[in-house]
């Protein structure tokens, strides 16, 4: 059950950095993981993909509670 709560609680974490991030760019042309982590484009691509798991986990979730 712990490593359920750990799971959503790194999930939300994900997609609040994710949804600041594209509020950033929209806004400003401001790329939040691009200025923390510069040329690390290795480092900025995996949380990219996690961001979008996360998205997708959620949505999973998310239907499934629906049809209950």
């Amino acid at each position: 059950m712990k490593n359920h709560h750990l799971l959503h609680v790194l999930v939300k974490l994900l997609l609040i950095v994710g949804g600041l991030n594209w509020g950033l760019v929209g806004l400003f042309e401001f790329n939040l993981i691009d200025a923390i982590f510069g040329d690390m484009h290795v480092i900025a691509r995996i949380i990219y993909v996690l961001v979008g798991f996360a998205a997708a986990y959620k949505a999973v979730m998310w239907i499934k509670q629906k049809g209950k």
